[in-house]
């Protein structure tokens, strides 16, 4: 072939590799942006500052909740146990408090018990050689009985005011809990990609083998992951019985689907070493604005569980069908 054809075929395969691309990297985008123009035609309040903060507010604790869910995943795991380690996290703050024990060290000691769950989950997957889904789904049955057994099932009302400190607002408007999703977001991604610690995620999650061969103790930094993801499904709990005020043993439940859900809506894969938290926030914008949009509707919720898996499972389908063109 000569030089001439060869530079021919290059400038019109060129582009369609280039839209091929951009596609798949900002499709989530394209898909929200989709969706917001949805809900706008349906109702005129939906790009109000008003609508967006309670939708922030409304997101927080799934989207902290799959910050940890993201660590995990990264490594190829899975945690099916984050809503019972949040709900027993929520009943341990609420015991503390309602025992007269200072808010602060309430909730350090919430985080402790979180990240405590997410230590015998690493321990249980790294040293006895368990499945993360067997362990975790232990620890899920094991960890919500527990929440039930602290009170019998009852949830703890009558809590100090002090516990709206991370339910509550900024200047009586912007949610705390918001604030602080965004907050951990940005340092979630500023730790995966500029620090050795999440680049030897990346490589875990690409070939834990390899990883071990090249000096990475895998074991210590996969236990890490189940820790990290246990003390935020932990601060899930906090916020979500800060902004309730009460303490619910049966909190959380199913979140460990919507986290998992959202993970994998924003680009990461479930089989590990590809993806990141900045695609998880806005998988969870995502599914929250679809939920509003249902809402605005006035979908059963029959319908929209329904509608959200379809919409999930086309999303994940061009995700595939752009990167195999690609």
């Amino acid at each position: 072939m000569s030089q001439a054809n060869v530079e021919k075929l290059q400038s019109t395969e060129s582009p369609r590799i280039n839209i091929a691309h951009h596609l798949k990297k900002y499709n989530l985008f394209i898909l929200l942006l989709v969706f917001i123009a949805i809900g706008t035609m349906l109702s005129s309040k939906f790009l109000s500052v008003q609508n967006f903060l309670n939708l922030l507010q409304q997101s927080a604790v799934v989207g902290i909740v799959s910050l940890g869910m993201t660590f995990v995943i990264l490594i190829a795991g899975i945690d099916l146990s984050v809503g019972s380690v949040l709900a027993l996290s929520g009943m341990v703050l609420s015991i503390l408090l309602k025992s007269g024990i200072n808010i602060f060290f309430a909730i350090l000691l919430a985080l402790l018990s979180g990240a405590l769950l997410g230590l015998v989950n690493g321990f249980i997957t790294t040293k006895l050689k368990v499945p993360a889904f067997i362990s975790t789904l232990a620890m899920m049955v094991a960890a919500r009985g527990l929440a039930l057994l602290t009170t019998d099932g009852t949830p703890i009302q009558g809590l100090p005011p002090s516990i709206r400190i991370l339910g509550g607002n900024v200047f009586n408007r912007i949610p705390v809990s918001g604030l602080l999703w965004i907050v951990l977001t940005i340092i979630s991604i500023l730790v995966l990609r500029y620090t050795t610690f999440g680049r030897k995620l990346y490589a875990i999650g690409g070939s834990p083998q390899s990883a071990h061969l090249s000096g990475i103790e895998v074991n210590r930094y996969i236990t890490a992951t189940f820790v990290i993801c246990g003390t935020l499904s932990a601060l899930g709990g906090i916020v979500l019985a800060s902004w309730l005020t009460v303490g619910q043993p049966t909190a959380g439940s199913g979140i460990e689907l919507d986290a998992i859900a959202a993970v994998v809506l924003g680009g990461t894969s479930l089989f590990g070493g590809v993806g990141g938290v900045g695609g998880t926030f806005v998988g969870v914008l995502l599914m929250s604005i679809i939920t509003n949009i249902f809402n605005l509707l006035g979908l059963s919720s029959y319908y929209q569980s329904i509608l959200m898996g379809a919409i999930i499972v086309l999303a994940l389908v061009l995700n595939r069908f752009i990167l195999k063109k690609q």
